[in-house]
């Protein structure tokens, strides 16, 4: 699949804005602990999406009731669905100059009960795109750090209408942002999320 740019200007993924807060100074706390001791941007990216991934548990996962939607917010509470997580991941990767999008698919609710918008991230490295999936391993679902070839936790079903979203977002989708921020918990927000874009 080729993914498309949503602007021309990749500066707009290094921003700062009110969700992918990376001028906050959590998310730079967090962005310097991760770059100690790693050799290049590679490495860092790696320990960012590792750290995402594997310390700050999906809120669906942990039972955790609470919305996170801004990065600093995920950091600090140490909660979110994909869409938070990846929130905070766009942050810590821009924090050290590595552009990145927001990107998404559209898969089944996992009680088959219709289609969910699930978020991800992809990076910019040698000029190419290449999508991570952070929402964090449970049984079933190993994603992992990759540029060689895609390690997600999900490949979309073709016959079960899923999809991949070519587009990659400076910004939160609109939709996305929208319900997380009206949510007052998880449980509400499972109701309200997007089922396309």
């Amino acid at each position: 699949m080729e993914l498309i740019q949503e602007t021309p200007d990749l500066s707009a993924y290094l921003a700062a804005d009110e969700v992918v807060d990376h001028h906050h100074p959590r998310v730079r706390q967090a962005a310097a602990r991760l770059a100690e001791g790693v050799a290049d941007s590679y490495a860092y990216a790696r320990a960012a999406y590792e750290f995402v991934r594997d310390t700050i548990p999906h809120s669906a996962d942990s039972g955790d009731p609470r919305v996170t939607w801004r990065a600093s917010d995920v950091l600090e509470l140490r909660t979110g669905i994909c869409h938070a997580k990846a929130h905070a991941l766009a942050a810590l990767l821009r924090a050290e100059d590595i552009p990145a999008a927001l990107c998404y698919q559209g898969l089944l609710h996992d009680d088959g009960s219709g289609h969910v918008v699930h978020g991800l991230v992809a990076v910019r490295f040698n000029g190419a795109w290449h999508r991570q999936d952070c929402r964090g391993n449970k049984a079933g679902v190993d994603a992992q750090f990759s540029l060689d070839g895609e390690r997600l936790a999900w490949v979309p079903d073709r016959e079960s209408n899923e999809v991949d979203y070519p587009v990659l977002y400076a910004a939160p989708h609109p939709d996305v942002l929208r319900v997380l921020r009206a949510a007052p918990d998880r449980p509400s927000l499972w109701k309200t999320l997007p089922t396309a874009l």
